[in-house]
């Protein structure tokens, strides 16, 4: 998952950290959780991995692997690559050891020679010493042959800062060393006493792993994988028992969602539940994982079979997960899934401070425009660093503005901010899905557009479209109805206003169902964005005098918050003009104030349409006008006319956009 750009921000920075040094401070035996961090590409995962590192990296041996790579990451090279970094060697510290993993490792390597079974024991050991020795005089020590297969897992998290970047050179170039002569002293019984074993000679275990590896089933194989994490954790379990050994350690995996991700955790975690089932201590691992899709083993992407309910990262702690984890024997007892929020607007408007100072003055636009996914004020923050932004302030300003998505991006220069955008947010989604996607975003509802719009997911799966959005956490959170990420939707209404011919038509379809379901707020909502302004205006004028001022206003917002496809090339206050000229005096009446209200709020309510928030103060008019003609029930309409007036940005959106 990709990082949020320096200087933008990380939310619940203080949560996530304060519940990795919580983990840390405990004692070596208790339990801990696998906590995982998720959300959409862009929200800021890398950049957590990266503040943990900062923190913690030269307190505590540390490993991080990102499951991203271009390498496949098979379940031995990913442990071979952490008990590497593991062993760093810290001033506080003895260097840590991992005989059980290491003898693993080395055991089902290469392929043993066995001409006569009776030699078991003689020639697999001999045959292990000789591949320990060539393999250390080519790299030094075992560990760091998996450095040359697999080494590209190690890189840094994108946009890391140095620190962290130096510190994961350290653990890679201060671990490691020989193995002792009497390496295999005691380890071999441990694979002999292992359950999953079936024999019990030390060295005949040694070559039944051997075998599993390169002449076994499938299943066979992955028994061998069980056997190395068992190994892994058991060698960490020894390790913190020694004198001046370290009683934590600290894991961070990123990007979990891909196969080997998800294979590395469903072994992780099936390793903790079998320890605990046969009475042992757990490990002294902290586990921080972060993923951008729902993990399969989690069931349905709908989460009504599973057992945990999303957190937010900012009050994470230990009892919380202690509370709220189910019981050992069921394979979700380690899980603590986090939701990484968006920023708020403080927490944008610092950002761009630290980063782009002169821009400080437009965090509120910034905020509207991208809800504040982390990545996304990246972005339009890269757009506008550009050396041909006009001058803030002016009205060239703001018109250069409202053509935003379309303008190129300083770091990506062939690009234009919507393609980029839309490519990192949708990355592999196939063509047909982006197209579908983009009739769907006309629908404030996506399960609702998805069904009328009969968006499916090509290759005849049947699973829908909206359920593929779902599993990549690109839904609004913390909505009854089932939305697309704000930002999200905005690109893709972009990419649809580019076809006016299509635009309409999504709309007049979304419009007609609920028109014949007899829902005509939602049915005003797309006449709008079709363009029917005077349906909408005879509709609100017509409700005006039946409805509590305090009703009417919300039906209002509601239906002024549709999207619109009206040229970037004129100022707010010119579509205005043409929309709804101003009436005569004497011909002020509800339904010529409605209209001007109606088109003032439909251009101010899209953070592209009025950047500057010029039409606050025509709306406040607008609604002081109405509230003279009403006459009565009143205090609602001075109320709001007040509110826009004195505008004040809320630090969180909840526009019903």
């Amino acid at each position: 998952m990709e990082d949020s750009g320096a200087g933008m921000g990380m939310r619940g920075r203080s949560g996530i950290l304060a519940l990795v040094a919580e983990c840390l401070d405990q004692p070596p035996g208790t339990e801990r959780p696998v906590t995982m961090l998720v959300g959409p590409r862009g929200s800021g995962a890398s950049e957590a991995h990266s503040a943990v590192m900062s923190r913690f990296g030269a307190e505590y041996p540390f490993a991080y692997l990102n499951f991203a790579a271009d390498q496949a990451l098979l379940p031995r090279y990913a442990l071979a690559l952490i008990a590497r970094q593991l062993e760093r060697r810290l001033p506080q510290y003895r260097v840590s050891r991992f005989p059980r993993l290491t003898l693993g490792l080395l055991a089902s390597d290469r392929e043993l020679r066995m001409p006569d079974r009776s030699q078991g024991r003689r020639a697999v050991q001999r045959q292990l010493e000789d591949f320990r020795r060539q393999t250390e005089d080519r790299y030094g020590d075992y560990l760091s042959a998996f450095l040359e297969v697999a080494g590209s897992a190690l890189g840094a998290p994108n946009g890391a800062p140095a620190v962290v970047a130096a510190l994961l050179r350290d653990a890679t170039s201060r671990g490691g060393r020989r193995l002792p002569g009497r390496v295999f002293a005691g380890a071999p019984q441990w694979f002999g006493d292992h359950p999953l074993v079936p024999s019990r000679d030390p060295w005949d275990a040694l070559l039944e792993l051997n075998m599993w590896r390169h002449s076994g089933t499938e299943q066979e194989k992955r028994i061998l994988d069980r056997v190395l994490f068992a190994a892994f954790l058991d060698d960490l379990r020894h390790d913190t028992t020694r004198w001046f050994a370290p009683g934590s350690y600290l894991l961070l995996l990123d990007n979990c969602h891909t196969d080997q991700g998800r294979l590395f955790l469903e072994l992780l975690t099936g390793a903790r539940r079998d320890a605990a089932l046969s009475g042992a201590v757990c490990d002294p691992l902290t586990v921080v994982g972060s993923s951008n899709r729902w993990l399969e083993n989690w069931g349905s992407s709908a989460g009504d079979q599973w057992p945990w309910r999303l957190r937010g990262p900012d009050r994470a702690c230990l009892g919380d997960w202690r509370e709220r984890r189910p019981a050992h024997d069921s394979d979700d007892s380690w899980w603590y899934p986090l939701r990484l929020r968006d920023l708020t607007l403080d927490e944008v408007r610092t950002g761009i401070e630290l980063a782009s100072p002169r821009h400080s003055g437009l965090a509120p636009f910034v905020y509207r425009l991208t809800r504040g996914l982390p990545v996304a004020v990246r972005q339009v923050m890269d757009v506008l660093d550009l050396a041909n932004t006009p001058r803030r302030g002016s009205g060239e300003f703001d018109l250069w503005l409202r053509s935003l998505p379309g303008r190129r991006m300083r770091r990506a220069p062939h690009d234009t901010l919507a393609d980029a955008a839309l490519d990192h947010l949708l990355e592999d989604f196939p063509q047909a899905q982006r197209d579908a996607l983009v009739r769907c975003a006309a629908a404030r509802d996506l399960s609702m557009g998805s069904r009328i719009l009969g968006a499916v997911t090509p290759g005849g799966t049947n699973e829908s479209l909206f359920n593929e959005v779902r599993s990549r956490w690109l839904l609004e959170p913390g909505r009854t109805q089932p939305r697309l990420h704000p930002w999200l939707r905005r690109l893709l209404l972009w990419r649809l206003a580019a076809d006016p011919g299509e635009w309409d038509t999504v709309h007049e379809l979304m419009g007609d169902h609920f028109e014949a379901e007899g829902r005509p707020e939602e049915a005003m909502y797309h006449r709008l964005a079709a363009h029917r302004v005077e349906d909408v205006v005879a509709h609100l004028a017509d409700r005006f005098r039946e409805l509590s001022a305090a009703r009417w206003i919300r039906l209002f917002n509601a239906v002024t918050s549709a999207p619109n496809r009206l040229p970037a090339d004129r100022s707010p206050l010119e579509l205005l003009g043409d929309l709804a000229p101003e009436a005569p005096a004497q011909s002020i009446t509800d339904v010529s104030v409605i209209r001007g209200l109606v088109c003032a709020r439909w251009l101010w309510s899209d953070p592209l349409g009025d950047p500057g928030l010029r039409l606050n103060s025509v709306i406040a008019a607008k609604y002081d006008r109405l509230s003279e003609l009403r006459g009565s029930d009143i205090v609602a309409l001075y109320d709001e006319a007040d509110r826009y007036r004195h505008w004040r940005h809320p630090l969180t959106l909840t526009d019903e956009g």
